[in-house]
């Protein structure tokens, strides 16, 4: 028998989220599938949001939980054993996901987690690193000599974008609402802009001999819209993967002027096995540390049976990386 968190049914407020550890059976994997013993998995905002039925594609009853790092204790005997890491916006939302002791998953979703990293760290690297990698997949990785320019550098998202930009020697400029935000690691040299001593783009383009960035990544959509967009070099990419308000103003005669491209990133529409090569891409970074996972305090981890706390504080926006670790108590 193992344990897995189960939420019924939408709940209507995030007062009223509730889940329920519920003991399931062991039963083997089908064909092609493999089970892994969870070590430790990411909790993410959009764990939490599909519990209130903001995410139209969640089913009920289900396990939430996208994020996961563990060990294949069921599977083809090539797997069996594997120190596994991996996401996917199927899991915890299409299907049952890592929020349990247990997980079963496709066994091509399965690839090793970098020796480097602990188990709790590789269980947490997940949704943040997949959106921004997707992001700069789609839009075209940056290289040395591009500007990229992240805006809500603070979040998850945005310090991950910017260690993949750092790490392929661009030059970034990162964005966020107020001084002394949240900075987390980077391989080379970030520069970091206050919104609100002065708007971005005019550091951005006196940083750029007028030029501005070759890339924009936008975590956060409208609120940092128009200043995105003021910010783009000709021919530059925005990349949206969130948004506060759906509608903005768009000038259609500066977007085709500056032959611009908008890319927009769902990472729920990538599956375990597609964010697979992902996590097969992120490895040598995070092997040779110029990637690095995500600090986890203590006080930031949770037991199974603290469910409710877990997701509340999700949903609150807690600055720190969260995670649940079944085996712990």
């Amino acid at each position: 028998m193992a344990r897995a968190l189960n939420v019924a049914r939408k709940a209507e407020s995030a007062d009223a989220l509730h889940v329920e550890l519920v003991e399931f059976g062991s039963n083997r994997p089908s064909e092609g599938d493999v089970t892994i013993e969870i070590r430790a998995a990411g909790i993410n905002p959009s764990d939490a949001k599909a519990m209130l039925g903001i995410m139209p594609s969640a089913v009920f009853p289900r396990t939430p939980g996208r994020d996961y790092a563990g060990v294949v204790i069921e599977g083809p005997a090539a797997l069996v054993g594997v120190e596994a890491w991996g996401s996917g916006g199927d899991l915890g939302i299409s299907r049952n996901g890592s929020h349990a002791e247990r997980l079963k998953l496709p066994a091509a979703a399965i690839r090793p987690k970098p020796r480097a990293l602990s188990m709790l760290e590789a269980g947490t690297v997940g949704v943040p690193f997949v959106t921004a990698y997707e992001g700069f997949r789609r839009s075209g990785f940056p290289a040395r000599g591009d500007v990229v320019a992240v805006f809500g550098a603070s979040g998850k998202v945005g310090q991950a974008a910017i260690q993949l930009a750092a790490r392929a020697g661009a030059t970034v400029f990162a964005v966020d609402r107020r001084d002394g935000a949240p900075r987390g690691f980077a391989a080379g040299p970030v520069r970091y802009l206050d919104a609100s001593a002065g708007k971005p783009s005019d550091a951005i383009r006196a940083g750029t001999r007028g030029a501005g960035a070759t890339l924009v990544f936008n975590t956060v959509g409208s609120p940092w819209f128009a200043e995105a967009n003021a910010s783009m070099a000709k021919r530059g990419t925005q990349v949206f993967i969130s948004t506060v308000e759906r509608s903005v103003p768009f000038d259609i005669f500066a977007f085709y002027r500056g032959m611009h491209t908008y890319v927009g990133i769902d990472s729920i529409a990538l599956g375990a096995v597609d964010c697979a090569p992902v996590f097969e891409a992120l490895t040598p970074g995070f092997e040779d540390g110029t990637l690095k996972p995500f600090a986890v305090s203590p006080a930031s981890t949770f037991a199974l049976e603290q469910g409710d706390e877990a997701y509340r504080k999700a949903l609150a926006g807690s600055s720190e990386r969260l995670a649940f670790v079944p085996h712990s108590r």
